[in-house]
């Protein structure tokens, strides 16, 4: 399944039998309503066995969904496929379709189509491999699509083509959240439309972002939970503006975070989070969220992030937390190893040859890296040299990749362009890298890259059993709401005013 020149095959051998099995299309060029739209595969729940996946259409009809390994669909097409109903219901003036599969086999290759058994109108073909547990994988990362036109989708998702040429045997894709500007039918649609192919070749592994689940933003909620099916963590208020959830993936346990939940993060999250990382075992711990807790860009300073600042540092530390990856403030960041929002200064270094490659790691490193990879889409921000401290005394690469020209238009940033993380995990070896695609030419340019080995097990975090029922986390999310209003207070007076104050007198 990692071998390319295996899966190449396979997507030839498909696209053959694509036009003589499938029978009417969603593409068919007479629209019946019955078309399938914002068609996704998500991960749910156990990654070797289980997928969720949902679509739309106009018109109200059966949900199905026709399922074989790619070896099978060679020979004799959907003939002999796994045929799976789901449920149906109406959202916003469409029907919204979600099917959950499970028994699948770890570590195979499938193909499957989605639509109407009935009417027999099927979605394009998609594909997904399920993971076979083996601790050797790769994935991408993008943040912030965020687009309010097709245009600005389509020139997004040219960064989202060049990654998955990058890394053809990447497994899965994550996205840390703002897939649209704002939720409409029309900009969900033209997403689903840009990134059609993505969405369908890979699993996704959304992250809500405020755009697409905080009341505080157009009053948008339920949209991203709609718009995916996901095996929600236990909580009280779970799934109202996001969703928190997790999963494992060969000896990785990822573990994504709803930071819409914020004023403050809810006590139910809160004890989730602690759960579901303490009660893993995994050689690697990634968390994911929309909000960045480190950044040099213009929302670093702003409530929402402050208010959640030293609740995820706090987590990442108590926890074992190896990488965290965030999006929002749509500039490139990475920190050094931190713990305690401070640089680990002893950490060590070696150079070794891997893959081909001679790549420096950190050997057994104290406490966590943080990358903001940027966006992929055309909305960038420039580099906010007022970030709160220690922010910047904990960056080790950050730039802006918004386009930069001089008087005669002449691009003058080396990094300006859409930007994606490429991410491979062999065994006891985490290798990072962050590339630009540059807007004109779609040249893919490698910007920043770093390596983590880990030759002992980490110390052991006892597993916890906190409550995340709404009576038994009522208590603290009140207590919780004070105490974050207070340090907000403390924060900007103790040290925003100094910064602002200092900068007064350069």
């Amino acid at each position: 399944m990692k071998m390319t020149a295996k899966r190449t095959l396979a997507v030839l051998l498909a696209v053959i039998m694509l036009f003589s099995c499938i029978g009417i299309s969603g593409s068919a060029t007479e629209k019946t309503g019955f078309e399938t739209l914002r068609v996704n595969c998500t991960m749910y729940g156990d990654s070797q066995t289980q997928r969720g996946f949902t679509w739309f259409t106009e018109k109200k009809c059966d949900t199905t969904i026709q399922i074989v390994p790619a070896s099978e669909y060679v020979v004799s097409g959907f003939a002999n496929a796994m045929t799976v109903k789901g449920t149906v219901s109406e959202w916003k003036d469409y029907y919204c379709h979600k099917v959950v599969v499970t028994g699948l086999e770890p570590g195979t290759d499938y193909r499957y189509r989605v639509g109407t058994y009935d009417r027999d109108i099927w979605s394009n073909l998609g594909e997904f491999v399920t993971d076979d547990g083996d601790g050797s994988f790769s994935f991408l990362a993008i943040a912030d699509v965020q687009a309010s036109n097709l245009e600005n989708f389509y020139r997004a998702s040219l960064v989202m083509d060049e990654a998955m040429k990058m890394d053809e045997d990447a497994e899965f894709v994550i996205n840390l959240g703002d897939f649209v500007n704002d939720c409409t039918n029309d900009k969900w649609n033209w997403y689903g439309e840009a990134f059609q192919e993505a969405n369908t070749s890979m699993t996704l592994v959304p992250v809500a972002g405020n755009h697409e689940g905080n009341i505080t933003n157009k009053l948008n909620v339920g949209w991203f939970d709609a718009m995916f099916n996901l095996l929600p963590g236990d909580g009280a208020g779970n799934g109202v503006n996001g969703t928190y959830y997790s999963y494992d993936y060969g000896n990785t346990h990822f573990t994504v975070l709803n930071s819409n939940d914020m004023y403050p993060m809810t006590e139910a999250q809160r004890n989730w989070i602690y759960n579901d990382i303490t009660n893993s075992d995994a050689q690697w711990k990634v968390l994911l969220l929309h909000r960045a807790v480190y950044s040099a860009g213009k929302n670093i300073n702003k409530p929402d992030t402050l208010a959640m600042r030293e609740t995820v540092i706090e987590i990442v530390d108590e926890t074992g937390v190896d990488l965290v990856l965030s999006g929002h403030d749509h500039m490139y960041f990475r920190t050094k190893q931190v713990a305690g929002d401070a640089v680990c200064e002893d950490t060590v270094y070696v150079t070794e040859r891997h893959n081909g490659e001679d790549i420096t790691f950190a050997v057994n490193p104290e406490g966590a890296i943080y990358a903001l990879p940027s966006t992929a889409g055309t909305k960038r921000y420039g580099v906010n040299d007022g970030a709160i401290n220690p922010i910047m005394d904990c960056a080790d690469v950050y730039f802006t990749t918004r386009s930069e020209k001089d008087e005669n238009e002449v691009e003058t940033n080396p990094n300006a362009g859409g930007c994606f993380a490429n991410i491979e995990v062999d065994g006891n070896y985490l290798v990072y890298k962050a590339y630009v695609v540059n807007d004109d030419t779609q040249e893919v340019t490698l910007v920043d890259e770093y390596a983590i080995k880990k030759t002992v097990k980490d110390d052991a975090v006892e597993g916890t059993n906190k409550p995340t029922d709404i009576f038994g986390s009522l208590d603290g999310s009140v207590a919780n709401f004070f105490t974050e209003i207070f340090g907000l207070i403390f924060t900007y007076i103790g040290k925003l005013l100094p910064q602002a104050l200092i900068g007064l007198f350069k």
